[in-house]
């Protein structure tokens, strides 16, 4: 079974002049409306730093446990 969309040329021609279009610029990037995007996502990089050396710890104390025995 085709599942593809079938265009008429007409649709064809009116997507093509839109895709080929410029930019429109009197609508700003998100980024201008939203300050929040421009922000460095750093809050959570603190989480992965103590998550690993929580890992790493349970890691070495498993192996010393292990050892001892």
């Amino acid at each position: 079974m085709d599942t593809r969309d079938s265009k008429t040329p007409e649709e064809e021609l009116q997507h093509l002049k839109e895709v080929s279009q410029p930019e429109d610029f009197e609508h700003p990037e998100p980024d201008v409306e939203q300050p929040e995007a421009r922000q460095p996502a750093g809050g959570m990089s603190w989480l992965l730093i103590v998550l690993i050396v929580a890992v790493a710890a349970v890691v070495i104390g498993l192996l010393v446990i292990g050892l001892g025995s």
